[in-house]
């Protein structure tokens, strides 16, 4: 899963990026000093994994993982080429869903692109942007498809479906509004990878002092989480400060940091939880000496298609599934102990697997 994280100059995206990386990108007091998109790999946070990999002496533990691209603060006329323009917006169509970091502090001595902090306002800022560049997309392919669906049926759907996205985006809505009709249409959509297509999550900057009531009483805060509601978005609260202090403590410490706030998880935990959510995302696992691992398959998937994301040998020659819940392991103790009270499936190929299954597949190539 790949998200990118979008915002204007100066909101907090570089903080947040460090803390969720600790990869160090330059956080400076003044637009684009991200001047290349940067690229973090972060393990999903999995208590599950951890208690497996204990239970089984693991070798090796693993999470599933989540890959973060920091893109440079955009602004008006981005879409146009303004600022750092176009190479970034291209950087975002790459990604499966948009986290867009919002300011809803005050604070004099970071300045503000312009001038003054209106969250709903740079919300839109960045919206139309997109919508630009996703309006021209349609558009240049619409000159394409428009001319041979004259004489060619087969691209009659195509154009009809380029009308209505190009009068949906010039109606300043997002692409992500429009309904779409059928399977062939969802295909199609997919292939525009439009930026406004995609789901996002509003990450609502506040202050350390707006943390403890998760900002319930911050004015700025309530106006993103009314707009996320309308569009059919999420919105969380976040501190980036408080994150990056937080990404430098061993997990003993930030357990006794948290807790000192008031706080049951941090916000990049809170974050990627909703990505998983967002993205319709879930983990099975697999445990073993050897590893424990994680591994993200989209909700509705059925067990052999599972069992191919480890190898295409698994899928290919697939059998069967053992599957045991994880709750149901843990009061067992192993799997081996879960067999013998009869608490193990054996599944098929039509089996649906949902998440915290603890799976061993059979197979033969």
């Amino acid at each position: 899963m790949k998200l990118g994280i979008v915002g204007l100059p100066n909101v907090g995206k570089s903080t947040l990026f460090n803390s969720i990386t600790k990869a160090g990108a330059e956080a400076a007091n003044f637009p684009f000093c991200t001047i290349d998109p940067n690229v973090g790999v972060v393990p999903v946070p999995d208590e599950r994994v951890d208690k497996l990999g204990e239970i089984y002496s693991s070798k090796k533990v693993t999470h599933a993982v989540i890959e973060f691209v920091d893109i440079a603060g955009l602004v008006k006329g981005a879409s146009k080429g303004e600022g750092l323009g176009n190479q970034f917006l291209a950087n975002i169509r790459e990604t499966d869903a948009i986290i867009h970091v919002v300011r809803c502090f005050e604070d004099p001595n970071v300045v503000h692109v312009d001038g003054s902090v209106d969250p709903i306002r740079d919300i839109d800022t960045i919206n139309v942007e997109l919508e630009m560049a996703d309006l021209e997309v349609v558009e240049r392919r619409l000159g394409k498809v428009g001319k041979v669906a004259k004489s060619q049926k087969e691209y009659q759907k195509e154009a009809a479906l380029l009308e209505r996205l190009k009068k949906t985006l010039e109606e300043g809505q997002r692409a992500a509004s429009l309904s779409i009709e059928d399977e062939e249409e969802e295909a199609l959509m997919r292939g525009y990878s439009l930026l406004t297509a995609k789901p996002v999550i509003y990450a609502a900057n506040v202050s350390e002092d707006d943390l403890a009531d998760d900002g319930a009483s911050n004015g700025y805060v309530s106006k993103v989480r009314e707009f996320a509601e309308k569009e059919g978005s999420a919105a969380y609260v976040i501190c980036a400060k408080i994150e990056e202090e937080i990404s430098e403590l061993d997990d003993e410490d930030k357990a006794v940091f948290l807790e000192d706030l008031g706080l049951a998880e941090s916000g990049l935990d809170k974050l990627i939880k909703a990505s998983y959510e967002l993205l319709g995302l879930i983990s099975f696992l697999t445990c073993g000496e050897d590893e424990s691992r994680a591994w993200t398959i989209k909700k509705g998937t059925k067990a052999p298609q599972a069992a191919g994301k480890i190898h295409t040998d698994f899928e290919r020659g697939f059998i069967k599934a053992e599957v045991v819940p994880y709750d149901t392991l843990i009061e067992c103790g192993s799997m081996s102990a879960a067999k013998e009270k009869g608490l193990v499936g054996q599944e098929g190929k039509d089996y649906v697997v949902k998440d915290g299954d603890v799976v061993l597949f059979k197979f033969n190539v």
